[in-house]
């Protein structure tokens, strides 16, 4: 029997297994039968992607806007917009803006003083596939996205809901146009997001990171405090604190001085 507490987690691949068995999850959907840690269920299956989708489903009702809406909750002084979609079981807190053509995802949570620009999406599918038999079979997404206090987001976000868990953008962030983020991924207090980038799934942006345009996150990536990532950055890996700039992110005075070296060749 699950209870709220449970973390839930499949693996069906050796590469994975370590992690998944070393990992907070209470409960592991596994394709092999292993040594059980302590403090942990594993369940064997044949097809745990499949498995885990069946499992999650049966726990969270999947609408696609396809209902009657229900249980919205809506604060004072909150303006939203005649055009705007909101699914199942939303909360909106007090004083927030809302522009037209807004789509806000089924368990979306939307805290006071929070501005969205047009045409921006909340609480889409994950990007979380697996090639099964020539095809790409979906991970079905029952998170959700959580937008804290005094959050701003420009026009034609994306910001998809996570795949169990929540995709939260923290208090007093602001997301310029045309960004990407992707499923289960934390975005701290404070941050500033310029137009174009794209971060994906299950990422850790600590407080009062700076990210200008056109920067590339891979999955995972957990960016320290304080750290700015200049234009066209791509951050394949942890970064600490710092100024980084390159294709593969490395630290801007760095890259100045290689550069300068490669003038100097000429």
């Amino acid at each position: 029997m699950f209870t709220n507490t449970d973390i839930f987690y499949f693996v069906d691949h050796p590469k994975y297994y370590d992690k998944a068995l070393n990992s907070e999850a209470t409960i592991i959907l596994i394709d092999k039968e292993v040594d059980c840690p302590p403090g942990k269920a594993l369940l064997v299956s044949d097809d745990p992607f499949r498995d885990f989708n069946k499992i999650n489903t049966h726990f969270t009702k999947i609408t696609n806007f396809g209902e009657t809406l229900h249980e919205l909750e809506v604060g004072e002084r909150t303006q939203i917009h005649s055009s705007v979609v909101i699914g199942n079981n939303v909360k909106i807190g007090n004083d927030c803006v809302i522009f037209p053509n807004v789509v806000i995802g089924d368990r979306t949570i939307i805290g006071d003083n929070v501005i969205i620009q047009s045409n921006t999406v909340l609480g889409g599918d994950a990007f979380y596939y697996r090639k099964l038999d020539g095809n790409f079979d979906r991970l079905i997404s029952v998170g959700n996205v959580i937008i804290e206090n005094k959050v701003q987001i420009g026009n034609g976000c994306t910001i998809d809901r996570g795949v169990t868990d929540s995709t939260i953008i923290g208090e007093g962030s602001v997301l310029d146009n045309l960004i990407q983020i992707g499923h289960d991924t934390v975005v701290g207090k404070r941050c500033l997001i310029a137009s174009q980038t794209g971060i994906a799934g299950c990422c850790n942006i600590e407080d009062e990171v700076t990210i200008w345009g056109q920067v590339g996150m891979a999955s995972g990536v957990r960016i320290e405090s304080g750290t700015v990532l200049l234009a066209k950055c791509g951050a394949n890996r942890d970064l600490k604190k710092g100024v980084y700039f390159g294709q593969l992110a490395e630290e801007f005075k760095q890259y100045l001085r290689k550069e300068v070296k490669l003038k100097n060749m000429k």
